[in-house]
């Protein structure tokens, strides 16, 4: 079979999308523009809100204003180019470009998951070691924790595009996705990917799973302390400060466990797409819902925000 290396190409490859059938593109595009609309306006709404209330600039706020412009910038890369394909009949990526949005897909979805664990970290000590609270969460190791979350996500990124720009690729250039996503661009490889597969895999456990046993050792601490208060007051009250960022971590670790941590062989195209939608464009779209519905602190925050903005 003949194989073309587009690393040294300016050929590119096209997207299939969601859906094939031409009867669907408009419903569809109008559907993720309200999507992408309310998920830009309802983040840049908690972050305002976090900025201009003096109450809110704390580290939990601190993380979570961060995780909104995150979710911004996650979903921008995504987005805006599904959006010109549901309208285009070509429905063309560059090589280069789908390189470059591979590497900011994955930067902010495993900043993504550092700030979810940091949240998860703070959560840990204002439950379990109150008095330490204000030494251990002071601004400094807040901001230093950010940086060092961007830090590593972008190395992590830069070190999987080196390794997918030497792979080569069949005549066949259709990616069966709506944007490059590592799994399906591996697909398309003639090379022998066997050795990037595992490469992808321990880097992906390392960078991925990290995060995540924290999250999972924060809350197995924050039980054992809340179980052992005398009062169901007391654990509801405790318990019902997790509750938003537990409902985030679920809808975001449970779609990116089901998409990546499974062998290529396994790999679905229906399935696998519905799964990223869910994290890509679904997730980011309800966590201001999730973080306002039910938090009395950020409703205050907002309406603060509100009579600022009608004053």
């Amino acid at each position: 079979m003949e194989t073309k290396n587009y690393s040294s190409s300016t050929s590119g490859f096209v997207l299939l999308g969601l859906s094939s059938n031409p009867q669907l593109q408009k419903p569809l595009f109008a559907i993720f523009l309200i999507m992408y609309l309310v998920t830009v306006v309802g983040n840049v709404l908690i972050i305002l809100a976090i900025y201009s209330d003096p109450r809110l600039h704390t580290p939990m706020y601190f993380f979570l204003s961060n995780l909104s412009f995150m979710d911004i910038c996650f979903a921008t890369v995504i987005v805006p180019k599904m959006l010109v394909n549901f309208l285009s009949k070509t429905k063309v990526i560059s090589y280069v470009g789908c390189l470059v949005q591979m590497y900011f897909f994955m930067a902010f979805a495993n900043t993504d998951s550092y700030l979810l664990a940091s949240m998860a970290i703070d959560r840990l000590v204002a439950i379990c070691n109150p008095l330490y609270y204000n030494v251990v969460m002071n601004p400094r190791h807040c901001l230093l924790v950010l940086l060092g979350s961007c830090s590593i996500s972008h190395l992590h990124s830069l070190f999987r595009v080196l390794l997918m720009s030497h792979l080569s690729f069949c005549a066949s250039h259709v990616i069966k996705h709506f944007f490059c996503d590592t799994q399906p661009v591996l697909k398309l490889s003639c090379s022998d990917t066997s050795s990037s597969q595992m490469v992808v895999m321990t880097e992906t456990l390392a960078v991925i799973v990290t995060p995540f046993l924290c999250i999972i050792f924060s809350y197995l601490r924050i039980i054992i302390t809340v179980l052992r208060i005398p009062s169901a007051a007391g654990k509801w009250k405790a318990f019902s400060t997790c509750g938003s960022h537990l409902t985030v971590v679920v809808l975001f670790y449970g779609s990116v466990i089901y998409v990546y941590f499974r062998p290529l062989s396994m790999y679905s195209v229906v399935k696998d797409r519905v799964a990223t939608v869910v994290y890509t464009v679904v997730t980011p779209m309800l966590n201001p819902f999730i973080y306002s519905l039910r938090n009395k602190d950020m409703k205050r925050g907002l309406k603060k925000l509100r009579d600022k903005i009608y004053s």
